[in-house]
């Protein structure tokens, strides 16, 4: 395999301004410890001290320069590669004035290359590292041949030896290319790691996003609790079930606004495998829920909390207890057919045998009362019959279009002469020409069955609304009567079940079993003023005008 390559460093402008502020740093220091202890030195003329001067002047106006055109720079590690070099050509300047062979500030070439092992790559920094030693082994040779120039009221040294010089070159450049070495392979194992760090951070977030985006879109609801039994989580879906957004429940306790979610206690968490709960939501309705909870460890197994994950089960439980009511309406089905005609037949029987009788002349009174009271007995079993059998098998419907505005109205004029509606007010809140397509005898019977069970809920007095809302393709009827129990309200719709003396129980089971036959639904609600509203769905079949 193949040497790994360098990896890429890209610089910034910041950390170019730290480079300038460095450097200006740098030279304040020992220029200016320099020309403070030479001015402090008495009875002693340094004519170098104009040269250091200079050399400090011209090394802020070059830092000031730079810091102008920095901002203006395109190609930063060019800007860099110069700011290298101005140094190496700084320190060589400083080395000739205070005494080329004799100067204490060559270890300046060293810093100079550090920096560069961190601006640059590993190579430049070899560079670097050969320009500092040719710079530096220039200057000594020039000054050993005396070649180098002489500057009117700087101290050189006049005699020079060459073992000194050779020792001098060798260990200077030895250290400036060992310092590359172990600068060069400091950075590049720095920026490595700073390359994979930064990898691994942008890792984190990627699945931080991805944990987020999951937890947004989950269907089931999420809910995070501390070990004080304080949320601390709770995702889109529960905010979608509960109808509470996060900053509303943060920081609160579950049991105060869960009550029915047994999580917690006093004595702390409490792990539920599968359990299902009632739940009234924000806007009020009446949810159930299925919930499962289980704690949470950190990686020390130490707990951090305890998860709670939840579903709405309300559309589902009423799935469930619509298929029970098919199946007891299969049920009774079959036993309906089985017995239909054994019981007819025997009653056609007894009520036109009892009517013969009736008409012998030779019939006492009392004995005539009493056979009509047979037939009467015999008629209103034939019609409970009926209905029984209406409920059981109904017909399967025709569906047309129908005038449903038109079929309330002609509904509110027949009962309006009914005397069972004398002292009831009908109500009419829907607009005209709303069609449906519908079997208009059966939403007829349906609509008839529910004003009578109105009326006689109100005990024939109050008000009696029709309604229909065309966008939600739903008709109403609601009374002000003292309104349904929650425990009848679950049973209403089942054969047999009533609350009046002397009900049948059927008339609400086949209002619900013709509207199921038009694949809607029946729903009951509490009224706008206290009483019972019956709502029929009928998804689909709104006709738009």
């Amino acid at each position: 395999m193949g040497r790994a390559s360098e990896p890429v460093y890209h610089l910034t402008r910041r950390q170019l301004n730290w480079l300038l502020l460095a450097r200006v740093l740098v030279f304040t220091l020992l220029l200016g410890g320099t020309i403070l202890y030479h001015l402090r030195a008495e009875g002693k003329a340094y004519p170098v001290l104009p040269f250091l001067y200079g050399l400090g002047v011209v090394a802020y106006l070059q830092a000031f320069v730079s810091a102008l055109l920095l901002p203006l720079a395109e190609r930063l590690r060019l800007f860099a590669q110069v700011q290298i070099t101005w140094d190496l050509l700084l320190v060589t300047a400083l080395i000739y004035v205070t005494g080329g062979v004799g100067s204490i500030f060559s270890f300046l070439y060293l810093l100079v290359i550090v920096s560069g092992s961190v601006f640059l790559g590993r190579k430049e920094v070899f560079v670097v590292a050969s320009a500092a030693a040719i710079l530096y082994g220039a200057l000594l040779d020039l000054q050993f041949y005396g070649y180098l120039p002489q500057i009117e009221g700087l101290a050189f040294p006049q005699e020079i030896d060459g073992g000194r010089v050779f020792h001098a070159v060798f260990v200077h450049v030895l250290a400036f290319f060992l310092t590359a070495f172990l600068s060069g392979t400091a950075a590049e194992r720095l920026r490595r790691s700073e390359s994979a760090l930064h990898k691994r951070t942008i890792d984190y977030e990627e699945l931080e996003n991805l944990n987020k985006t999951i937890l947004a879109h989950i269907s089931s609801g999420l809910l995070m609790i501390n070990p004080q039994g304080r949320i601390r989580s709770f995702n889109s879906a529960a905010e979608k079930i509960t109808g509470h957004s996060l900053e509303e429940v943060y920081d609160l306790d579950v049991r105060i606004l869960f009550p029915t979610l047994k999580v917690f206690d006093d004595e702390g968490f409490i792990l539920v495998s599968r359990g299902e709960a009632g739940l009234i939501d924000r806007q009020g309705r009446h949810l159930i829920i299925g919930y499962a909870s289980t704690v949470v460890h950190d990686p020390q197994d130490k707990p951090l909390g305890l998860l709670v994950t939840f579903q709405d089960l309300t559309s589902y439980k009423r799935m469930e207890e619509d298929l029970k009511r098919t199946d007891r309406l299969a049920a009774v089905g079959r036993l309906a057919a089985g017995i239909a005609h054994e019981i007819r037949n025997p009653l056609a029987a007894i009520s036109g045998s009892v009517q013969l009788l009736m008409e012998a002349e030779s019939l006492q009174e009392g004995d005539r009362r009493l056979m009509g009271i047979v037939v009467r007995e015999a008629d209103r079993l034939s019609h409970l019959l009926t209905d029984f059998l209406l409920y059981a098998r109904p017909t399967p419907p025709s569906p047309t279009q129908v005038d449903v505005s038109r079929l309330l109205d002609e509904l509110a004029d027949v009962i309006s002469s009914d005397k069972r509606f004398e002292r009831i007010r009908i109500r009419r809140d829907y607009p005209p020409g709303v069609h449906m397509l519908i079997d208009q005898k059966q939403i007829n019977q349906v609509l008839w069955d529910l004003a009578i069970n109105g009326a006689e809920a109100m005990e024939g007095k109050g008000e009696l609304r029709f309604g229909i809302r065309p966008d939600e393709s739903l008709l109403f009827i609601e009374d002000t009567g003292s309104g349904i129990d929650p425990e009848s309200r679950e049973r209403i719709f089942e054969p047999f079940y009533t609350t009046k003396e002397g009900g049948t129980g059927l008339g609400l089971s086949t209002v619900y079993t013709l509207v199921k036959g038009h694949d809607g639904r029946v729903e009951v609600t509490a009224g706008e003023k206290g009483g019972a509203r019956f709502v029929l769905r009928f998804p689909g079949r709104m006709i738009p005008r």
